[in-house]
């Protein structure tokens, strides 16, 4: 049985175990068990240190060094192990990173050993403050305001967890003080004129490739350009497509030949029909040999070195950045007049935009897009001058000529 003595009216317990030869002490302060070994072998030593020991905690308790409540790292630490649990296959695996990622290099650094009482709307404005500091500092330019914003949605979740456990009894203000709300930036697109331009420099360049071995290369970004502003699919769940989830179909109503397409993407499995123009695309796709892998034996292709696509095979195994952003910056098409530079995004919003100039219903073009109405008012029909009906804005009041009005209150 242990040996125990109590000092300080019994607000510190030294003690020795069994087998050992050294003194340790042991008290409750701030709502947690604290022990410590003295190191000495002598029990009126031992309480001296022991006293030290208890004294210097009361100090740092009375400084606020040692916390009462739940740190932000606690709460950080909780929010990070449910989030991984909770969103398991729901939400995207680099996303889920990314949020480990931002706790660990820039929240918990700054807020780790924060009371959770502490954090108030004047400490995340002093976040703020120390990450512009910090990136002028590493990079000479403050951070992308994408970039402060997902912080702060990774700050106001980790918040939230505690809430929920009681740790906080509410959120303080996180809202951004001295801005006005951001300004709603049209996505970049290509107007029709220039969507013929592009897709004639990649065509051009699939029949004539600069360097003979990247003629595949070419030809299968020829039809990426086609079958993206003929589907609106987003670019990944276009580089998700297999041959099996495309059939080719005879629209009923237009009597069209289209596309109906199995979609799966961040909304999960969705549909899509095609324009008309995105079939001979496909058909072209699917009738392209394609090289083989590494790793791949031939299998009945045109060649030893090449394969014709089977039904479980992606229409586009690989995107041809390079290549795209170089026929961009050639045909002068990279930025749109306002700065914002095209990527392979910008070619489903040529798909959205020119449906809604055409006059296609704006519901209709959202459901095909997996979108809602609210994201393509905001963002595409608002700069489409086709969108503002001239003779419902161009109204006048018929003017009653001084004659007939004279005549008028005669009858009267």
């Amino acid at each position: 049985m242990a040996e125990q003595f109590d000092i300080l009216g019994g607000k510190v317990h030294v003690y020795r175990r069994p087998n050992s030869s050294s003194w340790q002490c042991s008290t409750y302060l701030a709502g947690k068990n604290r022990r410590v070994s003295t190191k000495e072998e002598s029990l009126s030593r031992a309480k001296e240190v022991a006293e030290d020991w208890y004294l210097r905690l009361r100090g740092k308790l009375r400084n606020g060094e040692i916390k009462t409540e739940k740190t932000f790292s606690d709460a950080s630490e909780q929010y990070l192990k449910e989030y991984d649990i909770i969103t398991q296959g729901r939400r995207n695996k680099h996303y889920v990173e990314c949020q480990h990622w931002r706790s660990d290099n820039h929240l918990i650094p700054f807020f780790g050993n924060m009371g959770l009482s502490e954090i108030t709307a004047g400490t995340v404005q002093e976040y703020r403050i120390h990450r512009h500091e910090e990136a002028m500092n590493k990079f000479q330019k403050p951070p992308a305001h994408n970039t402060m914003h997902q912080e702060i949605v990774t700050l106001r979740q980790t918040l939230k967890t505690a809430v929920r456990h009681g740790w906080l009894d509410r959120l303080p203000d996180l809202s951004e003080p001295y801005r006005s709300s951001p300004k709603i930036s049209h996505r970049a697109w290509f107007s029709a004129e220039e969507y013929k331009q592009l897709y004639e420099a990649t065509r051009k360049r699939a029949h004539e490739p600069k360097q003979e071995r990247f003629k595949w290369e070419c030809e299968q970004l020829h039809d990426y350009v086609l079958f993206a502003v003929n589907t609106g699919l987003r670019p990944d769940e276009a580089w998700r497509l297999q041959f099996r989830d495309v059939t080719i179909v005879e629209d009923e109503v237009p009597g069209e030949t289209i596309l109906e397409i199995e979609v799966r993407g961040k909304r999960g499995v969705g549909y899509c029909k095609s324009m008309p123009g995105a079939v001979r695309p496909f058909e072209r796709l699917k009738s392209r040999p394609r090289p083989l892998r590494i790793d791949e034996p031939g299998r009945g292709g045109t060649n030893d070195k090449t394969r014709l696509p089977e039904p479980t095979d992606l229409l586009f195994p690989r995107w041809q950045r390079e290549l795209f952003n170089a026929i961009l910056d050639e045909e002068k098409l990279k930025s749109d007049r306002e700065g914002q530079p095209r990527t392979a995004y910008s070619l489903r919003h040529t798909y959205i935009c020119l449906r809604l100039m055409e006059g296609a219903d704006i519901y209709q073009v959202a459901k095909n897009c997996r979108t809602s109405v609210e994201m393509i008012e905001k963002y595409y029909a608002s700069h489409i001058k086709t969108s503002i009906d001239a003779a419902a804005v161009n109204v006048r009041k018929k003017k009653v000529s001084r004659k007939a009005a004279k005549e008028s209150r005669k009858d009267s």
